[in-house]
């Protein structure tokens, strides 16, 4: 089933409304009763946002590896609740009493368990990016309007001060006529980078073949794996399970430029990168470039992971801009600056504010908040999806050495040679069906 184009954000609220929804509506004092899958860096930190908002009710945990199991119970004691964890996924989804679930496993598994989610009647919390095929975005929506689900995409950044200030600059006017915008990130990674592991046994308390799911079979190797040290998780640097940093700081990158336009899509996706520097035994570059067209401007990614050089004294952040002036956009701030003298534009700076810089409880609340209302959340699944499929779209640019055409009517690109590589291909017995 396709998702006919007018349910496809034409703005970021135009498929989603109160009169959506048949599922009952909390009172005010009710609380959400909450099953967390996945308790890794980013299901932990999930765990802590949900229990500092009142309306949450963490009940049910679940992780395939038996420390962060252990240890996301001992954090719920923490915070005063007794929480028995598990570690098949669908033990959660069969618990009539949880009404959401937050999914932050590895990406591989995110349109798997939000469409099982929906189909179940839960509400659902998914980090980013979305999914890892272009297919996965698109039966993702389709499931949470079938089912008519709330379905909130962990690009917390939304509900952040500085990025909804210049969401609401940009949708003024006030920058002119953009035809530009600039999204990067630099740093320096060491030569060895993550090292080169030998395939080995898995780790004991760590159901491997339950990790990788419906990825392909392969042995255990830490890299791939890449959770257990207290590092960045490597498995986002292998193609089977993510995208690299195009789909990691990538969607964080251009989201703020969806949020900003009302959620476009790319016309066409140009891209170039590889391994240049680092040599470890992950697949993903460390250096790239990606070019995207849509509509009414042109924008640019930048990847550096070789080079600390700052673009615009800072090590990462999305910039807009226009004939009037540029916003530069990240978490730590958000910064106007004219256009030359003759500019209508003021010069301002907004940061080290603690309020304007709160992303990850407001995104929270919002969501339990739009459990009760049955209201479109502020990262409503399909602007996730949106601008994880342009990060897919020039990754897959990048793999195949072809500049591609989005054709958003029917959701696909208009190069025949990869459409094959926009569908996913599950390992039995798992399928992602709506």
């Amino acid at each position: 089933m396709k998702i006919p184009r007018r349910d496809l954000l034409t703005g970021a609220a135009a498929a989603f409304t109160t009169s959506l929804f048949t599922g009952r509506v909390r009172g005010a004092n009710d609380r959400v009763a909450v099953g967390f899958i996945g308790l890794g860096a980013m299901g932990s930190g999930n765990l802590g946002y949900a229990m500092k908002v009142p309306e949450a009710q963490p009940a049910a945990l679940c992780d395939v590896y038996q420390p962060h199991l252990e240890r996301a119970e001992a954090a719920a004691r923490k915070g005063g609740y007794t929480i028995k964890g598990v570690k098949d996924f669908r033990d959660i989804l069969a618990d009539k009493s949880i009404d959401a679930v937050c999914i932050s496993t590895p990406d591989h598994w995110h349109a798997y368990m939000t469409v099982e989610a929906c189909k179940a009647g839960k509400d659902v919390y998914v980090e980013k990016p979305a999914c890892v095929y272009v297919d996965e975005g698109e039966k993702m929506v389709q499931a949470a309007r079938k089912y008519k689900r709330v379905v909130q995409a962990g690009t917390m950044q939304r509900s952040g001060g500085y990025f909804r200030k210049a969401a609401e600059i940009v949708q003024s006017g006030a920058l002119g006529e953009v035809t530009m915008c600039h999204a990067f990130q630099a740093g320096v990674a060491k030569r060895e980078g993550y090292g080169n592991p030998p395939d080995s046994a898995p780790p004991a308390g760590l159901d491997w073949e339950m990790w990788l799911g419906p990825a392909p079979k392969v042995p255990f190797n830490a890299n791939r794996w890449g959770v257990e040290k207290a590092t960045f998780p490597t498995f986002r640097y292998f193609w089977d399970y993510a995208g690299g940093a195009m789909t990691d700081w990538g969607v964080h990158l251009i989201d703020p430029i969806h949020q900003c336009f009302g959620d476009p899509m790319p016309l066409a996706v140009t891209a170039m990168g590889s391994k240049y520097y680092v040599q470890d035994n992950v697949e993903t570059p460390d250096t790239m470039e990606a070019l995207f067209q849509y509509p009414k401007f042109l924008a640019t990614y930048e990847s550096r992971t070789t080079s600390p050089l700052p673009l615009f004294n800072t090590g990462n952040a999305t910039a807009i801009h226009g004939t009037e002036g540029s916003i530069l956009l990240n978490r730590s701030g958000c910064t106007v600056i004219p256009a030359g003298k003759t500019s209508k534009l003021t010069a301002v700076t907004y940061e080290k504010d603690a309020e304007m810089g709160q992303m990850n409880v407001p995104h929270w609340k919002n969501f339990l908040e739009c459990i009760k209302s049955r209201q479109k959340p502020t990262s409503e699944i399909e602007t996730c999806v949106r601008s994880s499929t342009a990060c897919i779209l020039a990754n897959l640019s990048m793999r195949h050495g072809v500049r591609l055409d989005w054709d958003e009517k029917n959701w696909t690109v208009k190069q025949e040679q990869v459409r094959q590589y926009l569908k996913s291909h599950y390992r039995a017995p798992w399928k992602l069906e709506v």
